[in-house]
Parts: structure tokens; C-alpha cells; sequence
């Protein structure tokens, strides 16, 4: 089971994206045109020393994650089981589900940055080596008010989140035993009450746009489960406020491989820059026990079976008349083919991959110029 997943606030770093503004340069066009600056530069030099601001940093990692997802399918990665991201993350893992394109998701996460931005005096730390209830137990024995758990990155690490002083005064209660206490340069309460106002604004704006299903799993922060379609716009715009469940989405994934198949697990692939969610993600099947996987679906695996159709997770059922399709198409259409749409008037589009089995029965093919998978059956060669 093979997993694509995208880094959050954190992995920014001068020099990420190298050659991927020129490989795309279209869409580095389209980002620089919504944005009013120059995304490349912006990415790779910095001049003015902003890539550090969330308002910059969101829109910045945004694309970076977009174009290296855009890499992968042209250089035959090919099509994932699921999609994860964290935090900001998550939009690069809906993009690739083609709930909406490119340029929809750099306005959303450029919104979402600019309201986040708004929100000053927060701060944020991680603490290592403190389960839930140490971490909960320590601040309200140290008297310790507006701060709430944001992140569970792990299950020995756990990000905190509140007002400034309230961070700084929680530090010299983690420095005992075992416990580590890291303060992150973060100018806001991210993922706390304090962006609350925030979050409403950011609802208000989604409502302005039309999201598609997701036709790749996209595994949701809020929930650590898939969106579920009718929800989605209500579940993304409560991500602002909500505590990131990233240690609990990578054991979902980890045990939903083992339900369906016990020999080959899951597979996970960071597409953007750096490798915090690799390590992450080792960290988590290490610190695991099986008996915390096996309690995730207990008939699938006490069967010992790779059937999880009932399971909350869309399962592959292979269909013989899609598959040939896609078969059918890719002998007779190379990627590059120009369509167009029987449903919708988008003029002519481009293929940027080959056919594919969505889901083991959905024939689509993926759309440069769209940025998003159409059904075989609603596109004809131009």
C-alpha cells in the first residue's frame, strides 16, 4: 500500500524547490501571477528574509510540495493508495486527490496564511517523552492556562500550543526525568483556540468555492481518517483550530496495510522538502505495539484477511471492463494526448500521465492542464 505525503509549517528552508520552478515553469507563472512576487526567488534566495513568515511560508511550501507531487507523476512514480499531509500538507494531499486544482489551493493556503499571520503572541513547543495525560497533568499542576495540545506527531512527541507567556512558563515544568521541552519559532498559537477567529474567516472564504470528491483516500488531521466527501469543506477549515492527529493517521495507514495484507504493509514516500515526516513516520511503527495496530480492525486481522470493505477506508475491488479500458487507452493514446471534456467546457486539455485504475475500478487519466484525473469516460481526443 503505497503512501504520498506533504510537510507542514517547519520544513521550509532557503534553496528548497531547485529546479522544480524551471522544470514547471507554467505553473511557477500561475503562482507568481496569484501571489505578486516571484515564488522562485522567494524559494531559493529570500532577499528580504520572509520565507520564515507563515504568510510566506504556507504559499511557498504549498508549491513546493505541488511541483514535487507533479515530478513524481511525470518521472513514473505513479498513483498513490493514499494521501496524507501535515497541517498545511494536507492541501497538497487534496490537490492530488483532484478535489480542486493548483491555483485554487495557493489561494487557499495563501488566505489561510495571511489569517494565521493575523493572529501574533502565540507561541509553540514540542515536548518529548510526555504521553497525553503527563503533558495535561503537569500544566494544571503548574497552574498553567491557555495551552492546549496541537500536534501529536508521535507518540514521544507532542507539540503544545497557547499565549506566549503561558509556553514560557510551561518550560521549567518539562525538564524532569525523561521529559525535553523545545520551544519552536512560531509567532502564533497554531492549532489552539487562539485561531479560532481565524478558522471561522477561513470557512466563510471556502465557501466561495466548489470542491470535488476526493478520487485518491485523503487522510484528514482532525479525524485521522479519510475525508469523507460531504464533509470536507467543514473538516478543513476546522484543521486551523483542531489538533493535527498525525501520529494517529500514520496508525491507521500502518494497520489498514496490515488488514488488507500482512506481507507487504504500508509504503511511505515524502514528495516536498526535507524529511521530517519520514522520520516521523519511522519513529511511529517503531514506538507502535502490534497490539495498538491490531485494535484498529480486530475482525480483519484476527482472519487474517485482506478484505477491509468494511472497513472506513475505500477498498480496492478490481473490475475487469475498467481495467481494459485503461488498457485500450494507453495503446492508443500517448501522455501529452490533447482532449476535451464531454462534460464540462474547459477547452482543449493535455494527459500528463497514462491511464490508471483509480481505487482498483475507476479508468482516469491525469490533466496538465487541469491539474486533476478525469474518467475515461468523460474525455475524447481532440
Amino acid at each position: 500500500m503505497k503512501i504520498y505525503m506533504f510537510p507542514g509549517q517547519g520544513s521550509q528552508a532557503k534553496g528548497m524547490g531547485g529546479e522544480l520552478f524551471d522544470r514547471f515553469r507554467d505553473m511557477t507563472g500561475q503562482a507568481d501571477a496569484i501571489l505578486g512576487y516571484s515564488i522562485k526567488e522567494l524559494c531559493l534566495e529570500d532577499p528580504r528574509g520572509e520565507l520564515g513568515k507563515t504568510q510566506f511560508t504556507q504559499p511557498a511550501l504549498y508549491t513546493v510540495n505541488a511541483l514535487s507531487y507533479f515530478a513524481k507523476l511525470e518521472d513514473g512514480g505513479g498513483i498513490p493508495d493514499f494521501l496524507a499531509g501535515h497541517s498545511l500538507g494536507e492541501f497538497d494531499a487534496l490537490m492530488a486527490a483532484g478535489c480542486f486544482d493548483f491555483e485554487t489551493g495557493l489561494k487557499f493556503v495563501q488566505k489561510r496564511g495571511a489569517l494565521m499571520g493575523e493572529v501574533t503572541g502565540g507561541g509553540m513547543a514540542a515536548v518529548l517523552n510526555a504521553s497525553k495525560d503527563e503533558i495535561e497533568e503537569t500544566l494544571a499542576a503548574g497552574g498553567i492556562a491557555d495551552v492546549y495540545l496541537a500536534n501529536y506527531n508521535s507518540p514521544s512527541q507532542i507539540v503544545i500550543s497557547g499565549s506566549a507567556e503561558q509556553i514560557a512558563k510551561a518550560q521549567p515544568l518539562f525538564k524532569k526525568g525523561k521529559m525535553r521541552f523545545y520551544p519552536l519559532a512560531t509567532s502564533g498559537a497554531f492549532h489552539s483556540r487562539f485561531m479560532r477567529d481565524a478558522m471561522v474567516q477561513f470557512g466563510e472564504y471556502l465557501q466561495g468555492f466548489e470542491f470535488s470528491a476526493p478520487k485518491i483516500p485523503v487522510i484528514a488531521n482532525v479525524t485521522a481518517r479519510p475525508y469523507e466527501a460531504g464533509k470536507l469543506l467543514e473538516t478543513l477549515s476546522s484543521q486551523i483550530a483542531s489538533t493535527v492527529q498525525w501520529s494517529g493517521s500514520v496508525q491507521y495507514l500502518l494497520a489498514l496495510a496490515l488488514a488488507r495484507s500482512r506481507g507487504k504493509g504500508a509504503e511511505f514516500e515524502e514528495l516536498g522538502h526535507g524529511d521530517v515526516l519520514t522520520k516521523l513516520v519511522e519513529t511511529i511503527r517503531r514506538q507502535t505495539p502490534d497490539d495498538v495496530l491490531d485494535g484498529f480492525f480486530p475482525a480483519q486481522q484476527a482472519a487474517g484477511s485482506a478484505n477491509t470493505s468494511n472497513v472506513d477506508a475505500p477498498a480496492a475491488a478490481p473490475t475487469n471492463v475498467a481495467a481494459e479500458k485503461v488498457r485500450s487507452w494507453n495503446v492508443r493514446h500517448p501522455v501529452g494526448t490533447r482532449v476535451k471534456s464531454t462534460i464540462m467546457d474547459d477547452g482543449e486539455l493535455e494527459t500528463r500521465t497514462e491511464a490508471v485504475l483509480l481505487f482498483g475500478h475507476r479508468a482516469a487519466v491525469y490533466m496538465k492542464g487541469y491539474n486533476g484525473y478525469f474518467d475515461l469516460e468523460e474525455v475524447v481526443p481532440a
